[in-house]
């Protein structure tokens, strides 16, 4: 591969950022020597990280009949439920919920999966049969990681624990797909050797079998009633939600508070059901930067809230790049990776448990998929299929990938498939199509992975109620004009949050929030390469030994560098997607 050729030369220094450990599973026979296994048979090991009192037990279940060992991460809503059903009284049970759902598999076996309300990646290991399964849940909040190759398969939770396990040979139909998403969507890494389980679905070894155990898809119910009470649904199950999600009564809450709708909703939720302090952390990037500070303070104010603003310098910005890389599974170009972390840092310092207002452009019928639909209606004008108009949507870097790839690069994957074919010609209506697609690639493999990765990584328990699984399917029975209904978004969001069954949230939530314009947060990037950081990106991103160089020609990367022909002020997002590319390659580069 064209790696291996490249990899002992010398890269440019970044400096080693160590994470944490976690747990790993083998499917094969380990030599007794390997380090840190905690439980093993013939074929199956389970290795956890050691802590002061021994092993990380937590991580570990073994069913109560004893023919079930469960390995991984789990967080559940309706564990009262679940624990009903199993004839035990709630109140009673002191093991965690991976043994709840360890005594749940050796009772109902697959058939528990469509039981689970939450979050999940599990590995469970069949003693009798010698079957192992690995389960994801269904919207991608936890994710799970194996090895595709060698006579054992290694599996993790986090993409770097198996660094080991693989070679460094790069999967350049990934590549490619980072450089037009940002991230890397469906089921390749951008490790040849290593694959990611999809949402919703059960992987089963030894014969390589994968079922699905739920799917996203469009089940239009109710067509004929109206907006309103397609808003009084939602209102009643985001009621519901984001009561689950919160902590215990007497612990504080946090909330990520950008002050739009989204976040907005979710705080006013918060403060409504909530009696412990509510927390909202918002941020700015200095006097150079217009920012959302109005709203956002506006929402903390009429909330109520403690309301803490933190100020992200240019020098933040470069600086954190290399430790935030280190956090992250895939490489994501999105330049809110570092503030997330950083904002994730100053709620820990108040709070455990932080919600966010994700999912509700995927969900709802956000802005960004007006340009398909535009396209859609216009297609034959710009001579753009619905794929190729898709791409560009992404506005990376679709439309020059044939001068940007070395061209043995680009004739290897010009006419490779891309995951978004199916969904995109389904039979479904187009906008549910499109928000099916950011639901199911953006949502998992962008939105939710780096939720997870950076407040686990701030030492937070980050939880997305807008992308609950509830959620998710009802937004998919809603109407597609209550959704994105002209130039107005989110129409029955709007609709559940001013006007909802339970007492309205009108009198707690200000009707300039509720009706502005929808702007995103935008990070300064343009600016930052221009004026603070050009010389770094230059060292980084044209030093002939760079990790990219392989892969990537220097002449349009040095036209961005040097502003040429940038029309439509695109060019700093594209930097600052190959300069978090390169920096998590060196990054990972050093873990063995």
């Amino acid at each position: 591969m064209l790696f291996d050729a490249f990899k002992n030369r010398k890269s440019p220094k970044i400096e080693f950022i160590k994470t944490d450990p976690t747990w790993r599973v083998a499917w094969g026979t380990v030599d007794e020597s390997y380090e840190n296994i905690a439980w093993r048979d013939e074929k199956f090991s389970v290795v956890l990280p050691r802590t002061a009192s021994g092993f990380l037990t937590e991580k570990l279940a073994i069913s109560s009949g004893g023919r079930f060992v469960v390995v991984g991460d789990v967080w559940l809503t309706n564990q009262v439920q679940l624990l009903q059903k199993l004839g035990i009284e709630p109140d009673s049970f002191r093991e965690t919920s991976l043994q709840l759902v360890a005594n749940l598999w050796e009772r109902w076996g697959f058939e528990c999966l469509h039981q689970l309300v939450g979050m999940f990646a599990l590995v469970i290991w069949d003693r009798e049969r010698q079957v192992l399964k690995l389960v994801r849940d269904r919207i991608g909040v936890r994710t799970l990681y194996y090895t595709t190759t060698g006579s054992i398969r290694w599996i993790a939770p986090q993409l770097r624990t198996l660094s080991p396990h693989r070679s460094s040979d790069l999967d350049l139909v990934a590549l490619r797909d980072y450089l037009c998403c940002a991230f890397v969507p469906g089921e390749r890494t951008l490790w040849e050797q290593v694959r990611e389980l999809r949402p919703g679905t059960v992987l089963e070894f030894p014969d390589h079998k994968v079922k699905a155990y739920w799917q996203l898809q469009e089940q239009i119910v109710a067509i004929d009633q109206p907006l309103a009470w397609h808003g009084d649904r939602l209102r009643e199950l985001l009621d519901q939600v984001v009561q689950e999600y919160l902590p215990p009564a007497n612990e504080p809450v946090g909330v990520f508070l950008s002050g739009g709708l989204d976040s907005s909703a979710i705080t006013a939720l918060a403060t409504k059901f909530h009696k412990a302090p509510v927390h909202t952390f918002s941020i700015h990037f200095g006097s150079e930067c217009p920012n959302e500070l109005e709203f956002s303070s506006l929402v903390a104010s009429h909330c109520q809230t403690q309301h803490h603003i933190l100020e992200i310098t240019f020098k933040d910005m470069w600086e954190r790049l290399p430790e935030t890389m280190a956090y992250l599974d895939d490489p994501i170009g999105d330049p809110l990776t570092v503030p997330n972390l950083l904002l994730g840092r100053l709620a820990r310092e108040s709070v455990e448990v932080v919600l966010n207002g994700e999912g509700g452009d995927p969900c709802f019928g956000g802005p960004k998929n007006q340009p398909m639909l535009i396209n859609s209606l216009y297609g034959s004008v710009t001579n753009q299929d619905a794929l190729q108009a898709y791409l560009i949507s992404f506005q990376k870097c679709a439309v020059d990938l044939p001068q940007l790839l070395k061209p043995e690069v680009w004739t290897e994957v010009q006419t490779a498939p891309w995951v978004f074919e199916e969904d995109l010609y389904s039979q479904a209506s187009y906008l549910n199509r499109l928000m099916a697609m950011n639901i199911k690639f953006k949502g998992a493999d962008q939105i939710l992975t780096k939720v997870s990765n950076l407040t686990q990584a701030a030492l937070l328990h980050g939880r997305s109620p807008l992308f609950d699984q509830r959620v998710v399917d009802l937004s998919m029975e809603i109407p597609p004009e209550y959704k994105l209904s002209g130039v107005e978004e989110k129409a029955v969001l709007k609709q559940a949050i001013n006007y909802g069954t339970s007492p309205t949230i009108a009198d707690i939530l200000p009707e300039a929030i509720i009706h502005r314009p929808k702007s995103g947060m935008m990070v300064p990037v343009q600016l930052g390469f221009r004026k603070y950081w050009q010389q770094e990106a230059r060292d980084l991103l044209l030093n002939r030994n760079a990790a990219i160089t392989p892969y990537l020609n220097q002449l349009p990367i040095r036209n961005w560098l040097n502003y040429q022909g940038d029309t439509w002020s695109r060019y700093g997002v594209k930097l600052w997607l190959l300069a978090s590319l390169e920096i998590w390659l060196q990054v990972n580069q050093k873990v063995r």
